[in-house]
């Protein structure tokens, strides 16, 4: 089965990068200023795509402090049966924390168009530059406070 994987190794330790997966207000900086989550192991999610054309919705499906974080990812309106993934995983590194992207589970999508699918996550992924926002946003130092509505 495809899958799409792309990491990048962000100068700051596990425990800093995570502080962008911590809230809801830190993801919108760098993932989508549109996403809504509920951040807790089968918390709903909705945001644009980094298109800016596709709606994406799932549910947390994995979510490990200064580790991981999963979620279902369907795209909305473009006939899947069944959700992808994507994993988002943080290891220590000499430099630091690499951070590793990966789309899967195309072929279980349901479509017979699935491989045109995925290839287009792969065009994607390097044409939208997420890790490379989320780089920046670690950066930043700056890690949004979370709210009330982030609980």
């Amino acid at each position: 089965m495809p899958e799409i994987v792309k990491s990048i190794e962000i100068a700051a330790p596990p425990s800093r990068v995570w502080q962008w997966f911590a809230s809801q207000q830190a993801l919108r900086r760098w993932l989508s200023p549109t996403l809504e989550i509920d951040l807790q192991p089968a918390g709903a999610y909705r945001m644009l795509g980094a298109d800016g054309d596709t709606w994406i919705s799932g549910q947390v499906l994995e979510l490990v402090p200064e580790g991981r974080l999963v979620l279902s990812w369907l795209e909305e309106d473009a006939g899947w049966v069944h959700p992808g993934r994507l994993v988002v995983e943080l290891t220590a590194a000499s430099g630091g924390t690499r951070v590793t992207l990966a789309h899967d589970g195309f072929a279980g999508i349901g479509t017979p168009t699935w491989q045109r699918t995925a290839e287009a996550y792969r065009r994607g992924l390097d044409r939208h530059h997420v890790l490379e926002d989320l780089a920046a946003a670690v950066a930043t130092g700056d890690v949004p406070a979370a709210v009330t509505t982030d609980a």
